[in-house]
């Protein structure tokens, strides 16, 4: 059993005076594995009070001094990545690809915001204004369990680089990594009260930050549900936000599309990070004259899909992070059979190898209509929809008819009919064919899935704000 009774403020790691306990589980073996005490509203005000003090020097850094903290930010998380995976598999239990890819992640963010910054003009002439970009003020951002470390160092990168300080509430569930992650951190020696961390509960100290008066910018990722209530808080002192929210993302297979190539990187992208990735694309929409041999191919390779624990190499599904989460994943299988979805593959329950662990059986309805629960909500688990349409212009019109907006998929063999769906499709981000990651393309979604963009030149000016001197 470990214990974190630390948080971490104006530098050093400091007792929070709020006394509350979360106990901290490994979702392989349901085991709890630790406990973590929460800050309040009042480390909440320790920690702001922290970053206002630290903002004037930072504010006045000059570029070359971000970058060089950047720098040693990447390399104190990179020397650390055996031990950062190793708790992220224990606490989060995720498969090893995804472990090893979030911990790259963490540390490249911080060099892909420093190549930004290189190239970034924070002084322009506009006519005869001269323009200057400034900090907003103060940061603050709530990230979410589904990839701790990266949620946590992105945005720490962002305020980085635009000349900020920064108070970063992460889940109370990823407590041990984040305390891990904030060791590294502490070795890159930010100046006193540049970084703040405050481990609590949304309702106590998230709520104390969205509506703390000194708090000029918050960024989050999570729940729509939440990211409204972040935005009707920080409207009370007109905060600037960015909400990177939920989605229901459409994979468009392509009438041409080459199958053998498809239908992998299909069951990727539906159940990357075992389903619990809010750019995981959900919905699978198949051309009718090609329905019967996507649905084979798709059941068989989700059913060669190994569930497990991430102490198996092998695996490529993990747990669910919680029992609530898996009771919710649950409910909407079950849902979705009431509703007259027809399962082609899984279903209720761990998966029969498995007698422990909130395992969920990587599932697959077909008969769906787009007017379903299952292909409205955001399951947040290992389950998808494929719904069939006719010709191009109905998968575009089921691909937009969405409350979101964050990613979207097209499978095609031919690049022009590719570009011309995704050039039609309302999403954030649209990848074709299993495109590589783009670390300096904007990310952020359209309708409910949020306000505003990160990473690269977008993301930077979502913490800076245009002062300009007109002579």
């Amino acid at each position: 059993m470990r214990n974190i009774d630390t948080i971490y403020v104006d530098g050093a790691f400091v007792t929070p005076l709020g006394d509350e306990r979360s106990p901290l589980f490994n979702p392989a073996t349901e085991e709890q594995i630790g406990a973590v005490r929460l800050g309040d509203a009042r480390d909440v005000d320790a920690a702001v009070i922290a970053a206002r003090r630290a903002f004037p020097a930072m504010s006045r850094t000059s570029k070359a001094e971000r970058i060089a903290m950047l720098k040693r930010l990447s390399a104190a998380v990179a020397a650390r990545a055996a031990d950062l995976v190793a708790t992220m598999a224990e606490e989060y239990g995720a498969p090893g690809y995804f472990t090893g890819f979030a911990v790259q992640h963490a540390a490249s963010v911080f060099l892909d915001m420093a190549e930004t910054l290189e190239s970034y003009e924070f002084r322009r002439t506009i006519g005869r204004a001269e323009v200057e970009m400034r900090p907003s003020g103060v940061a603050a951002a709530i990230t979410p369990w589904n990839s701790n470390y990266g949620f946590i160092c992105s945005k720490l990168a962002t305020a980085i680089a635009a000349g900020t300080t920064i108070v970063i509430k992460p889940s109370e569930m990823s407590a041990l990594q984040t305390q891990l992650l904030a060791e590294c951190l502490h070795e890159a020696e930010l100046p006193r009260g540049v970084l703040n961390i405050v481990n609590g509960t949304g309702a106590v100290a998230g709520s104390a930050l969205s509506a703390h008066p000194d708090i000029a910018k918050i960024s989050f990722t999570g729940s729509t549900a939440t990211g409204r209530a972040i935005l009707a808080a920080g409207a009370r002192t007109i905060k600037r936000v960015t909400l990177e929210l939920g989605g229901k993302s459409p994979t468009i297979i392509l009438s041409d599309a080459d199958l053998d190539h498809a239908i992998p990187q299909v069951l990727m992208t539906g159940f990357g990070n075992s389903g619990q990735a809010c750019i995981d694309g959900t919905r699978i929409l198949a051309p009718e004259d090609r329905l019967d041999e996507i649905l084979g191919r798709l059941k068989a390779g989700a059913e060669a899909l190994k569930v497990g624990p991430a102490t198996d190499p092998a695996v490529q599904i993990g747990p669910m992070v919680s029992l609530k989460q898996w009771e919710r994943v649950q409910s909407y299988i079950r849902l979705g059979l009431e509703e007259g979805a027809t399962l082609l593959t899984g279903g209720e329950g761990r998966p029969d190898h498995l007698d422990r662990g909130w395992f969920v059986r990587p599932t697959i309805f077909t008969g769906v209509t787009n007017d379903m629960r299952i292909a409205r909500e955001e399951i947040f688990g290992p389950v998808l929809c494929v719904i069939p349409y006719r010709d191009e212009a109905e998968a575009i019109a089921i691909a937009n008819d969405t409350d979101y907006g964050l990613a979207a998929y097209v499978q095609s063999s031919d690049p022009e009919s590719a570009r011309r769906v995704a050039g039609q499709i309302e999403a954030g981000r649209v990848t074709i064919n299993g495109a590589p990651h783009e670390p300096l393309a904007p990310f952020g979604g359209f309708k409910q899935s949020g306000v505003g963009r990160e990473f690269g030149p977008f993301g930077l000016e979502a913490f800076l704000e245009p002062h300009a001197i007109i002579a």
